[in-house]
Order: C-alpha cells, then sequence, then structure tokens
C-alpha cells in the first residue's frame, strides 16, 4: 500500500528538494536524512518552515496550499506533498 513518491521526482528535481533544505536549515549535507525530523534534529522552527515552502514553490514551479506545511516535517513529508501538488496541477 505504501507508494516510493520520489517515483514522481526526477533526480534533478529530488536533488533540488535536498539543497534547498540543506540550504535553509543551514546543514551539511550528511545531516539531512529522508527521515530527520527538521524541528527536533535540526532545530527549524516556522519561519524556516515557511522558507522551504517558499523556495520549493519558487525554485520547482509548484504551488503547495500553506494547509500541508504541517506535513512537510522531515525530506520524506516534503517529497509527498510536492509529489501530490506537481501531480494535481495549479492550485489557486
Amino acid at each position: 500500500m505504501s507508494t516510493d513518491t520520489t517515483t514522481a521526482l526526477t533526480p534533478e528535481q529530488d536533488a533540488q528538494l535536498r539543497e534547498i533544505i540543506i540550504e535553509v536549515l543551514e546543514l551539511e549535507a550528511d545531516e539531512l536524512t529522508d527521515t530527520s525530523s527538521f524541528i527536533d534534529d535540526h532545530d527549524a522552527d516556522s519561519l524556516l518552515a515557511i522558507e522551504i515552502l517558499a523556495r520549493i514553490e519558487k525554485d520547482l514551479g509548484v504551488t503547495i496550499p500553506q494547509d500541508d506545511l504541517t506535513e512537510m516535517s522531515n525530506l520524506d513529508g516534503v517529497r509527498a506533498v510536492v509529489v501530490r501538488n506537481l501531480g494535481s496541477g495549479e492550485h489557486a
């Protein structure tokens, strides 16, 4: 029943997501894992979460509803939200 959300992202998009998160959270590349919590493991706050959201929208050209922000707690969550919103067309 579980699906691999990375199948809908190109390798370039996946790398871009990682890079955005690493830059915004000021991490070393090896500090970010698929499941490390942005808040608990990387000391992110709500402002950094909004910055991640804004960068993803700008850099990947996808609109993500703010309601989805709560799901974006780690890299896997970000991937799932991006895939869902890429696949559902433009959002107002």
